[in-house]
C-alpha cells in the first residue's frame, strides 16, 4: 500500500511561453515554446512525492480520451499507483491552458471536465485507511466531491488513523468557505497559498489568517506566499521561513511542489521549522524549468542544494 494518497484534480496542461499580451481578435501570434503536461495539484503533488522517493498513489478521474490517456501513462511511468484513476464517459478529461509570461508569471483558462463527476463513491477507503496521509489536493474544483462529501472522506480517513492533508486552488465561483466549513474541522494539515486563505477567512495578515483557521479545526496551517517564503503555524508554534533565491523560468506547479516536501518532512518526524525550510526548498526548485515537475530534484538532489544553500547540517538531518 502507498504511504501517501492523493485524491483530487487531474488535467492535462497545455502551455506556451513567454506570452505578455493577447492577439489581436482573429490574428495568429508566435511563441517560442509550446508543451504538453500532467497538471492539477493531485497530480503535481503525487510526482514530486514520488521524485522524491515517497511511494505514492493517485485517485482521481480523467475522461475517455486522448488526454485522459496521456495523463494515466504519463503518472504510471513515475511509478505511481494509478489503480484508483477511474475514467468517466460524462466529461472529457480536464484541461487547462497556461500562458506563462517572461517572468515566469502564469495565467489560466481552466475546462472542469472528468474532476467534476468525482464522488466519495469513486475513492479506494481500504487505500485510503492503510496510508500515512491522505492528500485532497484540488478543493473548490470538483462539484461533485467539495463539501459535504469531501468532509466525510476526511473524517473517516481520520478515524482511519490517516493524517489528513488540504489544499485549494483559485476558486472563481467566491464559495470559498461555504465549500470549506464541512472539512476543516476534520483537516490535520491545510497549506494553501495567503491569496486563498485571505478569501476564505476574510482577514489579510497571516498571523489572523492562520488563526482563524485554526480556530475551525485545523492543526497545522502552512500559508504558501511565494517570493516571501512561507508561514506556518499550530496551536503553540509559529514559524515564518523566508524564500530560497533561485532563477524563475516557470512557477506552474511551485505549490504543489511545496506541499509534496512538506509532507516528506512530515513522513522524516522533521521539526517544524525543518518541515517548512525542505517544503520552500522543493517549491523553489520547481520554479527553475518550464513545467509543473520538471524542475524538480529527488531527495538527494533537494539535500544537496540546502546544503548549498544552508549547510551540512542538512546531511545529518536527511540521514536520520
Amino acid at each position: 500500500m502507498s504511504e501517501v494518497v492523493c485524491v483530487g484534480i487531474l488535467v492535462a496542461d497545455v502551455w506556451g511561453r513567454p506570452i505578455d499580451s493577447q492577439p489581436e481578435h482573429g490574428r495568429l501570434m508566435l511563441v517560442d515554446e509550446i508543451g504538453l503536461g500532467v497538471g492539477g495539484c493531485a497530480a503535481n503533488t503525487g510526482l514530486g512525492l514520488a521524485k522524491l522517493g515517497v511511494d505514492t498513489g493517485l485517485m482521481g478521474k480523467v475522461g475517455d480520451d486522448g488526454f485522459g490517456e496521456f495523463v494515466r501513462e504519463e503518472i504510471a511511468a513515475h511509478g505511481i499507483d494509478t489503480s484508483g484513476i477511474r475514467t468517466t464517459t460524462e466529461r472529457g478529461t480536464s484541461a487547462t491552458m497556461i500562458m506563462v509570461d517572461s517572468a515566469g508569471e502564469r495565467t489560466f483558462m481552466h475546462c472542469i471536465g472528468a474532476n467534476a463527476t468525482m464522488r466519495p463513491e469513486d475513492i479506494d477507503m481500504e487505500q485510503v485507511a492503510a496510508a500515512e496521509i491522505f492528500d485532497f489536493a484540488g478543493a473548490l474544483v470538483m462539484p461533485g466531491f467539495d463539501g459535504e462529501p469531501a468532509a466525510r472522506v476526511m473524517k473517516a480517513a481520520q478515524e482511519a488513523g490517516t493524517t489528513t492533508c488540504l489544499d485549494t486552488v483559485w476558486d472563481d465561483t467566491g464559495r470559498w468557505m461555504e465549500l470549506l466549513e464541512p472539512v476543516l474541522p476534520y483537516t490535520d494539515m491545510f497549506l494553501p497559498s495567503l491569496a486563498e486563505a485571505v478569501e476564505i477567512t476574510g482577514e489579510s495578515e497571516p498571523e489572523r489568517v492562520a488563526q482563524v483557521l485554526l480556530d475551525y479545526g485545523v492543526k497545522t496551517v502552512g500559508l504558501k506566499m511565494g517570493e516571501d517564503g512561507c508561514y506556518v503555524r499550530t496551536a503553540d508554534r509559529e514559524v515564518r521561513v523566508p524564500a530560497y533565491a533561485v532563477d524563475v523560468v516557470d512557477g506552474t506547479g511551485s505549490g504543489d511542489a511545496f506541499v509534496a516536501g512538506f509532507i516528506v518532512g512530515v513522513l522524516r518526524g522533521w521539526d517544524l521549522e525543518d518541515v517548512a525550510r525542505f517544503a520552500n526548498a522543493v517549491g523553489a526548485l520547481c520554479v527553475t524549468a518550464t513545467g509543473t515537475t520538471a524542475g524538480l530534484r529527488d531527495f538527494a538532489g533537494t539535500i544537496d542544494f540546502l546544503v548549498e544553500r544552508e549547510g551540512e547540517r542538512w546531511r545529518e538531518l536527511a540521514a536520520r
